[in-house]
């Protein structure tokens, strides 16, 4: 496989060989592919847990009333100050 890297990527590539840390070009491309497969892997789990909590918020909701807004933020703000008193 052939490819064309831009002046920025060549640029970048040559930075990190003159630190020594890296031997050749394919050495950095190597281990840039790898941190992208890590990358690609990290945000398939990311995705797959929202999508279980989500999944999980709406078996929850189907088996729970619901309520206005209203109420809701006034529970939240009770509890607030219930906590506050404890605090106390």
């Amino acid at each position: 496989m052939s490819i064309s890297l831009t002046p920025k990527q060549e640029h970048f590539i040559q930075t990190k060989l003159q630190t020594g840390k890296y031997q050749s070009v394919e050495e950095v491309l190597e281990i840039a592919l790898q941190l992208l497969d890590e990358y690609d892997h990290a945000e398939s789990e990311w995705v797959e847990e929202v999508r279980e909590k989500i999944d999980d918020a709406i078996a929850i909701s189907e088996h729970t009333a619901p309520i206005d807004g209203e109420t809701f933020v006034n529970q939240i703000l009770d509890s607030f100050q219930q906590q506050r008193q404890v605090k106390k």
